[in-house]
């Protein structure tokens, strides 16, 4: 039996690593001999059978997505708004479902963004006119997968609202709970009424950045979003409630005290499980606590690995692309490390032992599965679990069910919040304390073999301490904790132009310098330094920054430059526009003509001097490695290109950054011929306002055959300076759910 789950939970997973799904018909071939196949076959038919269902289901929403030609297009539409309406960014964002079109056939489920909209709620059916687009992400090397999540939710498009008007006011069970959540935002919880809306209906809107931060750097997060944590707690919380009234003779004794027990933990869980939205973490956690619970019930004889290999193939089945998710693998690799730290022996641990090997377990075992996933390393979360999980579990989460369940009565409800609103306060200030000591780790992203190497490492040490040779998981850890860098070689630079949408960011990397032109985007709350610059930086090993040169101040340029400075050592900022920048960056302009060598590469700065303010005073990098160079140009229009080109400043480069990305005021005939580039590399957000790059540009970059490389198309580009190889693009390596 065990071999049989083991080969459908292998057929289930592999689809997450495909680089494209195999044609439906091929697929229903081996469906249609699993009928033939021998019984002592039956692994492969269990294998075969997983892997065409999982790919079934992913093609099925891949066919669920916006058509291409509605692409960009502006349509009027229907629906009814699930789950709560999230406000950030200066937007309110949501999902709409039961999408109808009088003229075209669109997605099921959308996620939209309203700014400046009326207040919108939950089981709400509107009719909106939005400009759709199709499921897109930023494609930056180890950065989140926006379009691998998307499809996991199977969303099969995104918008903004440019209009509406309400057609149908908010009822039922979705209604409830965004009235609810009004409700518990207005309570006196001592500031801390959004946390316990997170905590109650799993709705994180109310924690803040600054909340996110301390949550992340001492591995947290999962204590205050609704997880599986919190459903088994109320689950075992019920059964042990029961089990302690049989215990003590107070149990009726013509009722079974087991079987009422595992019936009220599991309604108990699902109830909890609707009040926060019946998400798919929650799906997943009710599933796997059902399993647990039935083996609890009648299969105890079969061990602890048969019920979580059964519970992992229940949640494939239910939704192959689970397995999308960082949450799907960081939950069963954590409940695996639990059986495997417990299981077996000998002899008792206290509880004091026995809760802090499980802190022990989870740090060190979920170590490279969180380096897998690019998600941060917090080596404060063993203390701080060890001390919050108790905390929320046992105080903070019944206090928080118990007020809200008692909100209709004067006064007692929100005196149960308050107090709860008093927990959170205290704990926080103590995960403050720790993040400060010790913040999150984000790790330069290791080999495939020192992964692997990691991976040996931590199984060694958590085996039981009486193994020979425990000691040696040690020196297995050590080339995922440190592995080798590959720098570029004396002579030649790595340039890599990142996708950050409307805007721009390109680190140089020489064989022991980095220099970063431009910092990214930050658009109210949504800071590209933040998200993406920054953490795609520390993955690929670039600790310190000899030089920040932010060509502008223009917010699409410099927006996410605080976010990198205060992230990482920087050693010097410069910028065409030093005195608009923030005064803590300390940035100086940049020379009219300066020239520095690093490892044998050459750069050179222009700037035009007698520039007017904003993009014309834009500072101007050339770099050369290895006789091939690439023009970084910011925002110059054509004034500054001639005073450019008047100034006989060598401007001759094989690579060229599309001046204002591609805009009409740049990129002049007689500057593209002065550059004399193979190849134009352009910087921009897909379906962006203005336009860029403009299709007379376009057409001027044709006309001087020059190779267009465009970041909505290519994703993050590689460019290997020194070497004349031609430039990757991080979109064009396969994935099945990637928009090419």
């Amino acid at each position: 039996m065990r071999t049989g789950l083991l080969a459908l939970a292998a057929g289930l997973l592999l689809l997450r690593f495909l680089p494209a799904l195999p044609p439906a018909w091929l697929l229903l071939l081996p469906v249609a001999g699993l009928m033939l196949l021998p019984f002592r076959s039956y692994p492969l038919a269990f294998f075969l059978f997983g892997f065409s269902w999982a790919c079934l289901s992913a093609q099925a929403a891949l066919d669920e997505r916006l058509a291409p030609a509605l692409d960009g297009r502006t349509l009027w539409l229907e629906g009814q708004i699930v789950g709560l309406p999230e406000q950030a960014d200066g937007a309110q964002r949501f999902q709409l479902e039961a999408v109808s079109s009088r003229r075209h056939a669109l997605p099921e489920r959308l996620r939209l963004g309203w700014y400046g909209a009326p207040q919108v709620h939950a089981g709400e059916r509107w009719r909106l006119a939005v400009k759709l687009k199709r499921p897109r992400g930023l494609v930056n090397p180890h950065a989140f997968d926006y379009e691998a999540w998307l499809l996991a939710q199977r969303i099969g498009a995104t918008g903004t609202v440019k209009a509406g008007h309400l057609l149908q006011p908010a009822s039922g069970a979705a209604s409830w709970r965004d009235a609810l959540r009004a409700r518990l935002l207005q309570s006196p919880a001592q500031g801390r009424s959004g946390t316990i809306a997170a905590l109650v209906l799993g709705d994180d809107t109310g924690l803040s950045a600054a909340d996110w931060r301390v949550l992340q750097d001492t591995g947290t997060v999962h204590l205050l979003v609704i997880s599986g944590q919190h459903i088994v707690l109320l689950a075992g919380l019920l059964y042990a409630l029961v089990a302690g009234l049989a215990r003590l003779g107070w149990w009726p004794q013509r009722l079974p005290w087991l079987p009422c027990a595992c019936a009220l933990a599991f309604a108990g869980a699902l109830g909890y499980g609707l009040l926060a939205g019946f998400e798919v973490p929650v799906r997943r956690a009710c599933v796997m606590l059902a399993v647990v619970l039935l083996w609890r019930l009648r299969f105890r004889h079969l061990g602890v690995w048969t019920p979580l290999l059964l519970a992992l193939n229940a949640v494939l089945l239910v939704e192959p692309l689970a397995s999308l998710q960082a949450g799907f693998w960081l939950s069963f690799v954590a409940v695996a490390l639990l059986a495997l730290v417990f299981s077996g022996r000998l002899g008792r641990w206290t509880w004091w032992q026995s809760w802090w090997r499980a802190q022990w377990a989870m740090t060190l075992g979920l170590f490279p599965v969180l380096l897998a996933l690019n998600l941060p390393v917090s080596f404060s979360a063993p203390l701080a679990n060890l001390l919050a999980v108790p905390w929320v579990s046992v105080l903070v989460v019944p206090l928080a069910l118990l007020g809200t369940l008692l909100l209709p009565l004067p006064w007692i409800g929100d005196a149960l919040l308050w107090l709860a609103g008093g927990l959170l306060v205290v704990l926080f200030e103590v995960l403050g304390k720790l993040a400060s000591l010790w913040p999150a780790w984000v790790l330069s992203a290791p080999p495939l073999w020192a992964w692997l190497s990691g991976v040996a490492g931590a199984l060694v040490l958590l085996l039981p301490a009486g193994v020979p040779l425990r000691g040696l998981g040690l020196a297995l850890l050590l080339p995922m904790l440190w592995p080798p860098l590959q720098h570029p070689l004396p002579g030649q630079a790595r340039v890599l132009v990142l996708d950050v949408g409307q805007g721009s960011a390109v680190l140089v990397q020489t064989a022991e310098h980095a220099l970063l032109y431009d910092a990214g985007p930050r658009n109210g709350g949504f800071d590209q330094g933040a998200r993406t610059v920054l953490p795609v930086l520390r993955h690929l090993g670039v600790n310190r920054l000899d030089q920040l040169l932010l060509s502008h101040a223009d917010s699409d340029h410099s927006g996410g430059a605080e976010a990198v400075f205060s992230g990482m050592p920087v050693s010097a900022v410069f910028s065409g526009e030093a005195t608009e920048l923030p005064l803590m960056l300390g940035a100086r302009p940049c020379a009219e003509d300066a020239s520095w060598s690093w490892d044998g590469v050459e750069f050179r700065l222009w700037r035009w001097q007698q520039a007017p303010e904003g993009n014309p005073a834009s500072c101007i990098l050339r770099v050369s490695a290895g006789g091939e160079s690439v023009l970084l140009t910011g925002d110059i229009d054509q004034a500054a290109e001639l005073a450019l080109l008047q100034s006989g400043w060598p401007l001759r480069s094989d690579w060229l950054l599309a001046p204002h990305h591609g805009s009409r005021s740049s990129s002049s005939l007689a500057f593209l011929k002065a550059v004399q580039a193979h190849a134009v590399v352009i910087s921009r957000g897909n379906h962006n306002p203005y336009g860029h790059p403009h299709p007379q540009i376009l057409a001027r970059y044709r006309q001087q055959q020059l190779q267009i490389h465009d970041t909505v198309e290519d994703g993050a580009l590689w460019i290997e300076l020194g070497s004349r190889d031609a430039a990757h693009g991080m979109r064009n390596e396969a994935r099945f759910w990637r928009e090419k």
